[in-house]
């Protein structure tokens, strides 16, 4: 049987959730997406969520929230999935990376301080494999030059940063409900925020740009104030990621202690830098055990990892290949390889291990043998 880098965690009780909307007389966005809404946002500590399609629009309509627009520029990683870059040019903005912190993932805050123009307008950070950034530097940075903070925090639903939950940590926090994440809908995404005027837009947007019931003596009226798009989530999804919710704390709590039996596993072996481990300032979702080997040291190759992995029947994963060496920014925006080095030597090295809440001991010890086998022979 093989060992997939990660997988849902579905249980009877999600499927009962999900059979109970089928039966009722309410399929798509209703009250079950109003009930998840509430409770996601109850969780992390904010005022108003809005549920969308998936963590991309998620991204989009936070962009839209908060006001990007043409000239805008909007300061990022480079070492992350494509979706946190490309929801800046979705609306017309220009996306300026900052390199990455070597220890923690983490966009680098000392030089997101050298990006800053008159023209920027926020500052979006990413939560990389659920390890929060240093939210309370990139806040300040945000509050010196009036910038609006945006979370990708697709990775880190359940993460700490000094004692709050991810979710009132920026302005505006995306979240992701693809089948890997911390929970599912399937495909889903959320947003939140503790603004009410931007909660309004991205409400709005999610929908058309359409708004209701602006007239209550014609009830059937409505108009369109923005050009929005179909980014509604269903009340199927909703019904799926309300049942998940409830084990939000257990998933983290098993994806904690299989890291840290990575960790242990892994601590006497050289040409290893291992990912970081929770404080009292952070504590990560564990969204993904991303493990950094020097194959250049260690006289063997990435390729070579993957290929005997595959055959022993264990596959793993890379995160990721930064997004400035992607065919579609270099050939827009000219980036080439060297631009910055810390992004590439991470995409050099990483490996994600398997890692999911129904991952047994039994597997894990034969993704750890095997790991063994290869860094040691």
């Amino acid at each position: 049987m093989t060992i997939p880098y990660s997988t849902q965690t579905i249980r009877k009780k999600d499927i009962d959730s999900v059979v109970k909307v089928l039966q009722s007389a309410w399929l798509t966005t209703g009250p079950w997406v109003d009930q998840f809404e509430q409770k996601v946002a109850r969780l992390v500590g904010a005022k108003y969520a809005v549920a969308v399609a998936n963590g991309t629009a998620a991204l989009h309509t936070a962009c839209f929230g908060v006001g990007i627009r043409a000239g805008d520029e909007v300061i990022t990683t480079p070492y992350s999935f494509a979706a946190t870059a490309n929801c800046v040019l979705y609306s017309g903005g220009k996306v300026v990376f900052a390199d990455i912190d070597r220890a923690s993932f983490g966009i680098n805050t000392a030089l997101v301080k050298t990006k800053v123009t008159k023209k920027t307008k926020a500052i979006i950070g990413v939560d990389f494999a659920g390890l929060p950034c240093d939210w309370q530097r990139l806040k300040q940075i945000a509050t010196k030059h009036g910038l609006t903070l945006i979370a990708d925090a697709a990775h880190s639903l359940g993460a700490q940063y000094r004692g709050k939950a991810v979710g009132t940590l920026a302005d505006v926090t995306c979240f992701s409900f693809h089948p890997v994440k911390t929970i599912t809908t399937g495909e889903g995404g959320m947003v939140v925020t503790n603004n009410k005027s931007i909660y309004e837009r991205m409400r709005r947007f999610r929908t058309h740009g359409i708004l209701k019931d602006v007239r209550k003596t014609e009830p059937w009226y409505y108009e369109m104030r923005d050009l929005g798009f179909n980014y509604r989530l269903t009340d199927m999804q909703a019904a799926l990621g309300l049942s998940q919710l409830s084990r939000v704390k257990s998933f983290v709590n098993t994806r904690r202690q299989l890291a840290q039996r990575y960790s242990k596993a892994f601590t006497d072996l050289k040409y290893l830098r291992l990912p970081q481990n929770d404080t009292d300032e952070k504590k990560s979702s564990w969204h993904l055990y991303p493990l950094r080997i020097d194959f250049a040291r260690l006289r063997k190759s990435k390729g070579k990892l993957f290929a005997q992995a595959k055959r022993a029947g264990i596959f793993l994963q890379v995160h990721y290949i930064p997004i400035h060496l992607q065919p579609y920014y270099r050939k827009m925006f000219g980036y080439k390889r060297g631009d910055f080095p810390i992004s590439e030597e991470a995409y050099n090295q990483e490996v994600s291990l398997p890692l999911y809440p129904t991952l047994t001991r039994a597997q894990q010890d034969k993704v750890i043998q095997f790991m063994r086998w290869f860094l040691i022979s």
